[in-house]
C-alpha cells in the first residue's frame, strides 16, 4: 500500500510542478511579434500616408502625409510615457502603475513574449488610430493643432477604450469580441474624425468645384502597403505564432480581396466606371470589416464580411455622406467608422465552427457587440470634442486662415511642394 502511494505521488509531482511553472519566453512567438510590429509600423508613415496623400489635392499632399508621420512620432512618445500605463496598467476604469514603463525590464513577459515588445506592438495601434482620424480633417486643420490633438487623444480617448476592451478594465467591458481593433481602432477613429470634421466646418470650396485626387497611383500603392501591414495588425493580435494567427492571416487576405470586389461591383452598377480609387478604398474597407472577426471567422465568413464591407463603404461614401452633409475629407468615418460597425456586428454572426465555444450564444454576443459599439461612439464622440476644443485653444484656433486654405497648406505651412517640376 505504501509502495502504491509513493508511486502515485511520484506521478503527480511533475504535474503539480508544471501547473505552478512560471510563463516562459517563446522564441518563435517573439520572432513573429517582432516582424508583426514592423509590419504595423509600416502602415502609418508609409501606407496610410501614401493612401491619404494620393487622395488629397496636389496643394495639400505633403501636409496630409505629414499628419500620418507626426501621428506616429507623437503617438509613440505619449504611448511609452503614459498611454501604455492607462491601457494596460492595473485598474478598473483606467490602468495605472506603468508610467514611463516603470517596472518593466528586459526580463518582463507578456504571455510568451517580452513585455517591451508588447509595448511596441500596441503603440503602433495607438499611432495609426489617430492617423486614421486625420483623414476627416485634412486641408483645413492647423498642423500644430493636430499635433497637440494627436497626443491628447491617445491619452484621453484611445487608451481608456483599449483598457476596457483589452487591458483588464471591467467597469465598461461587456464581453465584446474584438480580436484586432474593430471598436478600439476603427470605430473609435472614425467617430473622432467625424466629430472634428463637424467642429472645423466644410472646406471653402467643398461642393462648389471638383476636388480631384493628387494621384490614384499613390492611393493604390498606399492601400497595398496597408494590406501588407494588416497581416501584422490582425495575425499579430494573437501574440503568438499558432493556428489562430494563421487563421487571422488567411481571412484578412480573403476579406480584403472581397472588399475590392464588393466596392468595384457597386461602383460599376451605380456609375458604370470601376475606379482605382474605389478599388483601393474597397481593399481598406474589407480589411476594416474583418479586423474584429479575424481571430474567429473562417473563410466563408471572411468572404461575406469582406464583400458586404466593400459595399457598405461604397454606400457610405457615395450616398450617405451626401445626406449627413459633413465634410469628411477622405471618408475616414464611412470607411473606418461605418464599416467598423458592420465588422463588429458581423463578428458575432460569423464564427468558424472550429473556433466557436461550446457555450456560445448568438443573442448574448450580439448584444455585447452592440453595447460596445454604443459605448465607443458616445465616449469617443464626447471626449474627442473636448480634446479638440482644448487643442484649438492652445493653438489660437484649430482652422487655418482662408489664404492658407486657398493657396495650399504645403507651401504656406511647410514651405514645400509635393512636386517641383
Amino acid at each position: 500500500m505504501k509502495l502504491k502511494f509513493l508511486t502515485l505521488l511520484a506521478t503527480l509531482l511533475p504535474m503539480a510542478a508544471f501547473a505552478d511553472e512560471a510563463p516562459k519566453l517563446d522564441t518563435g512567438d517573439t520572432a513573429w511579434m517582432i516582424v508583426a510590429t514592423a509590419f504595423v509600423m509600416l502602415m502609418t508613415p508609409a501606407g496610410l500616408a501614401l493612401f491619404y496623400g494620393g487622395m488629397t489635392r496636389s496643394k495639400n499632399v505633403l501636409n496630409t502625409m505629414g499628419m500620418s508621420l507626426i501621428a506616429f512620432a507623437v503617438g509613440t512618445l505619449v504611448w511609452v510615457v503614459a498611454g501604455y500605463s492607462i491601457a494596460f496598467g492595473e485598474g478598473d476604469f483606467i490602468g495605472t502603475g506603468k508610467i514611463l514603463l516603470d517596472g518593466i525590464t528586459d526580463k518582463s513577459l507578456s504571455g510568451t513574449i517580452p513585455e517591451l515588445l508588447f509595448v511596441a506592438f500596441q503603440g503602433t495601434f495607438a499611432a495609426i488610430a489617430v492617423a486614421i482620424a486625420s483623414g476627416s480633417m485634412i486641408e483645413r486643420v492647423k498642423f500644430s493643432t493636430f499635433t497637440i490633438f494627436a497626443g491628447l487623444w491617445i491619452l484621453v480617448v484611445y487608451a481608456p477604450i483599449t483598457h476596457w476592451a483589452w487591458g483588464g478594465g471591467t467597469t465598461l467591458n461587456f464581453g465584446e469580441m474584438d480580436f484586432a481593433g474593430g471598436t478600439v481602432v476603427h470605430i473609435n477613429a472614425g467617430i473622432a474624425g467625424f466629430v472634428v470634421a463637424m467642429m472645423l466646418g466644410k472646406r471653402k470650396d467643398y461642393g462648389k468645384s471638383a476636388i480631384k485626387p493628387f494621384s490614384p497611383v499613390f492611393a493604390v500603392l498606399g492601400a497595398a502597403l496597408l494590406w501588407f501591414g494588416w497581416f501584422g495588425f490582425n495575425a499579430g493580435s494573437e501574440v503568438a505564432a499558432d493556428g489562430v494567427a494563421g487563421n487571422a492571416f488567411l481571412v484578412t487576405n480573403v476579406a480584403a480581396s472581397l472588399g475590392v470586389i464588393g466596392w468595384l461591383l457597386a461602383e460599376w452598377i451605380v456609375y458604370k466606371t470601376p475606379t482605382l480609387i474605389g478599388g483601393a478604398s474597397g481593399a481598406v474597407a474589407g480589411l476594416v470589416a474583418i479586423t474584429p472577426a479575424s481571430g474567429s471567422a473562417g473563410v466563408v465568413g471572411a468572404i461575406i464580411i469582406g464583400l458586404i464591407g466593400g459595399i457598405v463603404g461604397f454606400i457610405g461614401v457615395a450616398k450617405l455622406k451626401k445626406l449627413f452633409k459633413v465634410d469628411d475629407s477622405l471618408d475616414a468615418f464611412w470607411v473606418h467608422g461605418l464599416v467598423g460597425i458592420w465588422g463588429s456586428i458581423a463578428t458575432a454572426l460569423f464564427i468558424a465552427p472550429y473556433l466557436k465555444a461550446d457555450d456560445y450564444a448568438l443573442g448574448t454576443q450580439l448584444l455585447a457587440q452592440l453595447k460596445a459599439i454604443g459605448l465607443t461612439i458616445v465616449y469617443s464622440g464626447v471626449m474627442t470634442a473636448v480634446v479638440f476644443f482644448i487643442s484649438s485653444i492652445v493653438t489660437g484656433g484649430g482652422r487655418v486662415d482662408e489664404e492658407t486654405e486657398q493657396i495650399g497648406l504645403d507651401e504656406q505651412i511647410h514651405g514645400e511642394k509635393a512636386l517641383n517640376l
